[in-house]
């Protein structure tokens, strides 16, 4: 089985906690054993609150699509705690909380999909096209838990908008600020502020398939992804 981004724990008050430490789907959410029916059922294995402690730069946004849909369909409270980053796809995830909480040292960031594609102009074309599409449907997250109005907030993904708590919590994508008495789960990993465009851009392009195309202007499209540039 592939590393899982995910894991779950039951605290002494019965109530689960699931971390989600990492980049989402980091080699894939599909042909493998890391898959929506996993979380799925690991999810819907007990019920009662869940606590979401999230710090992750992001990755592949129909995972993060899937997590979202299914933390929203979920019968109990989901209160999402983010001690160390929410960015990009994760910040998508972030927005299925009952209660969004952050850390006054922690980070949310929100901007626009990209994909990796190939081919001739017509294929840049609906490449860019598919995109837009996209961040239509991500704003519709985003809407959904601020309020705020969706051209302010493509404005704020097409700015690569970083927030603190504070100003998360102004803005409507959180709710309040973590304080001492809710704690941070045992080796919950805080080192989500170093990033590059480059080590992204690398990761993204190791990804594309390395089978030969048979014909110049067949389309090749990599996995569409909203992790931190």
């Amino acid at each position: 089985m592939k590393r899982q981004f995910w894991n779950w724990v039951r605290n002494e008050d019965g109530i689960r906690t699931l971390t989600i430490d990492g980049v989402i789907a980091e080699e894939s959410w599909f042909d493998d054993d890391v898959t929506p029916k996993l979380f799925r059922e690991q999810l819907n294995a007990a019920t009662g609150d869940v606590v979401i402690w999230v710090n992750s730069p992001g990755g592949d946004c129909v995972a993060a699509s899937q997590i979202y849909t299914m933390l929203m369909e979920y019968k109990g409270r989901v209160t999402v705690k983010i001690d160390g980053i929410a960015a990009s796809a994760a910040s998508v995830i972030a927005m299925a909380g009952t209660e969004v909480l952050m850390a006054p040292t922690s980070l949310l960031m929100i901007h626009n999909p990209l994909t990796v594609a190939i081919g001739d102009s017509e294929e840049m074309q609906k490449a860019i096209a598919m995109l837009d599409e996209v961040k239509e449907s991500i704003i519709n997250a985003y809407e959904l838990k601020t309020g705020i109005s969706r051209a302010k907030i493509a404005h704020l993904m097409d700015a690569e908008t970083w927030m603190n708590a504070q100003k998360a919590i102004e803005l409507g994508f959180a709710d309040g600020i973590l304080t001492r008495d809710t704690g941070v789960p045992d080796g919950t990993s805080i080192n989500g502020y170093q990033f590059s465009r480059r080590a992204v851009t690398n990761s993204l392009l190791s990804k594309i398939p390395k089978t030969e195309h048979k014909h110049p202007s067949e389309p090749l499209y990599q996995r569409l992804s909203l992790l931190k540039k």
